[in-house]
């Protein structure tokens, strides 16, 4: 199968959606099927206004339009609302192609925050760009909820997995952290006002607290809060190994759709503390014993961070490790593929659409 992939984040960005969308287009082709990933190295850029690591690639509809009619997809797949997305979605629609897309980011309430304006002036927005979509990708069941609530109920589960043989509880920590004074709290991810960082570092509790990661907001913390460690951002074995080293993950964004480190945490066998709002509640559950059935304490959410981290304290490693191990690449791979819209093709008689996830083909006249 042939998948057409338009994402106005990739690498070099570094954040749980560029990991999310790399690890599937890497499994997808394990598979044998065929991606074309349409991205920002790809083309012209220009800083993003007020987080210049995130390049935007303006003016590029021609160029998008001529990748996709080269690329002759099976199906069509647009991950981010951002130019690339939007050229994308133009092309899709003038020709009356269909096309998925997936909701990764609150950006509307990202937006609110760096611009000080209501959040439900950007609904609009989100709206009009995912609603022609044939289905739209969410990571958790209470997000498909959020988005039908705003008028988008046509929606499609795409969970996130781990890497296993990466992230596990007898990594060994990293040794620039292994020594520091416990409890050893980390937060992973990037540094920026959206993150809600802030409430990590001014929660009163003992221990060291680590932030691996890099942002626009990183310097400004680190004058703040001289105690905390900032070791940039992490790749690979070096970002296992400082999940290896910590005994609580904090958590304190108010504004993800999931939380891809959460569940790389719990798989190095790492309590998650947090707040009770969606994302931490999809992953730590409730009552703080998961998603699945577990008997076992794996994390603490509460309105009080400093409280959620007290109470992580006392959860069971190896359920935590349990439980991160039930999230499974191959199976969002699946999930991912099922999703999917594929193309109807002109012929001479008429149109064929072939479904790939049944092997069969339509005809339709």
């Amino acid at each position: 199968m042939r998948i057409a992939l338009v994402s106005d984040a990739w690498a070099p960005q570094v954040n749980g959606v560029v990991r999310t969308l790399m690890t599937t287009v890497e499994h997808l082709r394990a598979q044998g099927h065929t991606v074309d990933p349409i991205t920002p190295d790809q083309f012209r850029t220009v800083p993003c206004p007020s987080y210049p690591e995130i390049r935007l690639a303006f003016g590029s509809g021609r160029a998008v339009a001529a990748r996709l009619a080269e690329a002759r997809a099976d199906a069509i797949h647009i991950a981010s609302e951002g130019p690339l997305g939007w050229a994308a979605r133009r092309w899709c629609m003038d020709r009356g192609i269909p096309f998925t897309t997936s909701f990764h980011t609150r950006f509307p309430d990202y937006v609110a925050m760096r611009s000080r304006l209501p959040a439900d002036w950007f609904w609009p927005i989100v709206r009009r760009f995912h609603a022609p979509a044939a289905r739209i990708f969410v990571a958790t069941e209470t997000l498909a909820d959020e988005l039908a609530d705003r008028g988008l109920s046509h929606t499609h589960r795409w969970s996130r997995g781990v890497d296993l043989s990466l992230f596990g509880p007898d990594v060994a920590p990293l040794p620039a952290l292994a020594a520091i004074e416990g409890p050893t709290l980390l937060s992973v991810g990037r540094v920026a006002v959206e993150k809600n960082i802030e409430a990590f570092l001014t929660a009163e509790v003992p221990g060291t607290k680590v932030v691996v990661g890099d942002g626009p907001a990183r310097g400004v913390l680190e004058k703040r809060f001289p105690d905390a460690i900032f070791t940039g951002a992490l790749h690979g074995e070096r970002l296992a190994a400082a999940y290896a080293a910590a005994d609580l993950f904090i958590f304190p964004s108010l504004t993800d759709t999931f939380g891809l480190v959460m569940i790389e945490a719990l798989a190095s066998g790492v309590p998650v503390a947090g707040f009770p709002v969606r994302g931490p509640i999809d992953i730590i559950g409730p009552t703080g014993q998961g998603m699945f059935g577990g008997n076992a304490r794996i994390g603490a959410l509460d309105e009080d961070l400093a409280a959620a981290i007290r109470l992580a304290v006392t959860a069971d490693p190896a359920a935590c490790a349990a439980e991160g191990r039930r999230y499974s690449w191959d199976r969002c791979t699946g999930q991912f593929l099922d999703g999917l819209a594929p193309v109807r093709v002109p012929q001479r008689r008429g149109l064929i659409e072939r479904d790939y996830r049944t092997d069969r083909s339509k005809l339709y006249v």
